[in-house]
């Protein structure tokens, strides 16, 4: 079965109702969506396996961080962002340096981010 037209984002959030908001926001901009995935494990698994050109992370996902499925992405080369309802000085990942989307955000603040990302 071939993929969808457009670019595959890996989605890790664990609110499903931003999930669902996030995945008809990045439909709506040509992407297609690997997840989403609602806990650490499940998003490893796809970090690990699946195909895709990036990632949205969200930084809190059940009281445990995403930060492992962002050190797998970066082994991987596969860019990312993390998305958080906290100010970007809570983000405490200790890879490279990485884009952090504020939650709530817009339809046209995930596209300038993606674009940013994929260039």
């Amino acid at each position: 079965m071939s993929e969808p037209a457009g670019r595959g984002i890996l989605l890790v959030e664990d609110e499903a109702v931003i999930a669902f908001a996030l995945e008809d926001m990045l439909g709506e901009l040509g992407y297609w969506v690997v997840g989403p995935a609602f806990r650490l494990e499940e998003a490893l698994l796809m970090a690990e396996a699946e195909t895709f050109d990036a990632a949205i992370l969200d930084v809190n996902l059940n009281d445990q961080r995403s930060y492992a499925v962002a050190d797998e992405l970066n082994r991987r080369g596969i860019p990312f962002l993390f998305a958080t309802g906290y100010a970007e000085e809570g983000v405490q990942w200790d890879g490279r340096e990485v884009d952090v989307l504020a939650k709530p955000y817009r339809c046209d603040q995930i596209a300038a981010a993606l674009k940013r990302l994929l260039a």
